[in-house]
């Protein structure tokens, strides 16, 4: 067995260890994300052997720059060292952590402990030597400071403990600290990556819906113009994306009927998802929705809203699309003549035909899916919603969304992926910004603890934001069927309030659309996704529609930060099994929102919630104020162990804010 080589003498000396560099993503392989403006904190662990001092910095660098920035960290406990830093802008950005034994701060450590008179004289010879080290690699105005402080050391002519201060002087020590030694340091041997997003990453209130069901005439097919008159609608509701199902030109071969029949009637409009007809593919606009014009118009008025339009990019193509015609080697064909169609057993997508990525001119192909996105960019959209990414080639993804965000670090991705975990977490890893989740299916309040303290407090909180939908045009959950507005009500105030990103598709669910294609079906009666549809006059003011309340949770999730964040979630115990409380706060405490929710929506459900002193930093003793955002009521509560009634038909929930009891100047009892 062949033995190891024993390390350089360079190699050897190099005392000081470092153990974890944090956050981390598989190792460095991916990278932690975060928000730009934002400080980024960074733990290092880090020690050496014996009582030495180690000094700790922390490098980082945007990847467009080639000299690092470095900050000292501190110590706080247990060899763990801390530093933060901002990545300013969008975009790509490195971190790293380098240490050494410093000679000069361990002189310094073991002179405080020095007492007999002779250690400290002695002691202050060896740091005048240290002194001198470091103000040959000073500056000029520094180097004599420091030489007349090594000088002072040497020819002190006082007592010992006005030496012992004169060693210990901070205002020299700072200088000193200015030129360390940095020959023998430990540098971490790799680079970790970090993706700095737009605020938008964090925190977004997503709104579906069809352009083609906008019309304000029933049966005719509406048009981004329609779209445009429904904007102060959408943003009446308070929402910051409108996104779109695709809106390109829509095969006319293998088209689908009504509630997807194989079979079509005149009239009948087709999947939008079914892309590419003899007008274009996926670069180009569904002639019935207007032109490029009326599109960069719709996309405009939006903005001045306060509105962002994301569209949805399908990369599969109808039987017609020209790709077929121009790229027949960019499908599989089968032995008949025949391209394979999409499946996902026992669903089947005859008017779909997906890409084969184990093509051999697999570089050309990925070259036009990227200039997709990038020709929709041109054209202001930054926001993109991807149909099944999982079912494209992975290596794929982590080239593209890099190069996209290389040249446009504002672009931000979702991921419809309603697939496997770790096929979901690798999907955010290569780059999605944020992600669909399994809320849909968690209706419990133990399911809905467990899930959501994973997304939280789970070891994907560094790179996975979830983003979370009651329903979807796909997904018309069967708990959703017999519920009733109560339903749809604590359905709504969960999503919201439990995810700092949450998107309904509408106006199906503030209009509380809830008919099955057949008993236990997720599948719509009469889907958009096969023909269009008239919802009538869309008015927040109608008496039969959610719209107000998710005005006024929209409004809610604006003016309280503690809902903008997940990372704070912590759920509380509750007596009966269909409450479910729980809080968010921001780090200084200033903004602490309690959220309680009936989940049974046809029975009122009462119970006692036992909050954690520790986790929202309460004095048990003291009183405080609940203020209800949602019904405006005031209750002033005592103590950990409170009680609440909901009655589904009259609120879903209470959406408290705290506010604790303090002594104003005046001694009279206060909020703040």
């Amino acid at each position: 067995m062949a033995s190891r080589k024993p390390p350089s003498q360079r190699e050897g000396r190099q005392r000081a260890v470092i153990d974890a560099v944090l956050p981390v993503v598989d190792a460095g392989r991916f990278a932690v994300k975060t928000i730009a403006g934002e400080p980024m904190r960074i733990q290092a662990n880090c020690f050496t052997d014996g009582h030495d001092v180690l000094r700790v910095m922390l490098r980082w660098r945007s990847e467009h720059d080639t000299t690092p920035q470095d900050i000292e960290m501190k110590l706080a406990f247990n060899d763990e060292w801390f530093a933060e830093f901002t990545p300013e802008k969008p975009g790509r950005y490195f971190y790293s952590v380098l240490a050494w034994v410093d000679p000069f701060e361990s002189w310094r450590h073991e002179l405080t402990r020095r007492v007999d008179e002779e250690d400290i004289r002695l002691a202050a010879l060896v740091g005048a030597e240290l002194i001198d080290d470091a103000a040959k690699r000073a500056k000029a105005t520094d180097k004599a400071e420091l030489g007349a402080w090594a000088q002072q050391l040497r020819k002190h002519p006082g007592d010992a403990q006005t030496l012992k201060a004169l060693a210990l002087g901070e205002a020299q020590a700072d200088v000193a600290r200015r030129y360390p030694d940095r020959q023998l340091a430990t540098h971490f041997p790799i680079e970790l990556p970090l993706v700095a997003d737009r605020a938008r990453a964090r925190y977004s209130s997503w709104y579906e819906l069809f352009p083609r069901s906008a019309s304000f005439e029933p049966g005719q097919h509406g048009t981004f113009q329609d779209v445009a008159r429904r904007l102060p609608y959408v943003a009446a509701m308070g929402f910051d994306v409108l996104y779109f199902p695709p809106i390109h030109p829509i095969g006319r071969e293998k088209r689908k009927g009504r509630n997807n029949a194989l079979t079509i009637e005149p009239g009948d409009v087709g999947s939008p998802w079914a892309i590419g007809a003899l007008e274009g593919g996926h670069k180009d606009l569904l002639p019935e929705l207007g032109t490029i014009e009326d599109f960069r118009s719709l996309v405009s008025q939006a903005r001045d809203l306060g509105l962002e339009i994301a569209l949805d990019i399908a990369f599969q193509c109808a039987p017609d699309h020209p790709y077929v015609q121009a790229h027949p080697e960019w499908f599989k064909w089968r032995p008949d003549g025949t391209v394979q169609y999409a499946e996902n057993p026992p669903k089947k997508y005859q008017d779909i035909y997906p890409f084969n990525f184990e093509t051999t001119d697999w570089r050309a192909l990925w070259q036009e899916l990227k200039s997709v996105f990038d020709h929709w960019i041109n054209e202001g959209v930054t926001i993109f919603r991807v149909d099944n990414p999982h079912t494209k080639a992975f290596p794929f993804w982590e080239w593209a969304i890099t190069a996209i965000k290389r040249e446009h670090p504002e672009v931000l991705f979702l991921a419809e992926a309603f697939t496997r975990p770790k096929v979901m977490h690798r999907l955010a890893k290569l780059g999605y910004s944020q992600s669909y989740t399994y809320f849909t299916w968690r209706n419990t309040k133990q399911e809905l603890t467990d899930y959501f303290t994973e997304l939280s407090q789970g070891p994907g909180n560094d790179y996975f934001r979830p983003n979370v939908w009651p329903n979807t045009p796909d997904i018309l959950n069967e708990h959703l069927h017999a519920g009733g507005r109560p339903i749809f009500a604590l359905r709504l105030v969960l999503a919201a309030t439990l995810s700092s990103n949450y998107g309904v598709y509408g106006p199906a669910y503030e209009l509380l659309d809830s008919a099955p294609r057949s008993p236990g079906s997720e599948e719509y009666l009469n889907s958009e996704k096969y023909q269009l549809r008239h919802w009538g006059e869309w008015d927040v003011a109608r008496p039969d529609s959610l719209a107000q309340l998710i005005a006024q949770i929209n409004t809610i999730r604006r003016e309280n930060p503690a809902l903008q964040s997940n990372a704070s979630l912590r759920f509380f115990n509750t007596d009966n099994d269909q409450l479910i409380a729980y809080v968010k706060q921001t780090a200084d405490g200033d903004n602490i929102i309690l959220v309680v929710v009936n989940l049974d929506p046809h029975n009122p459900q009462s119970g006692w919630i036992n909050l954690d002193a520790e986790a929202m930093n309460l004095d048990p003793a003291s009183q405080y104020e609940v203020h209800d955002l949602l019904s405006a009521q005031r209750f002033t509560w005592q103590g950990l162990r409170n009680f609440v009634i909901l009655d589904p038909t009259q609120a879903p929930a209470h959406v408290f804010r705290l506010r604790k009891r303090v002594q104003d100047e005046r001694h009279f009892d206060n909020f703040a």
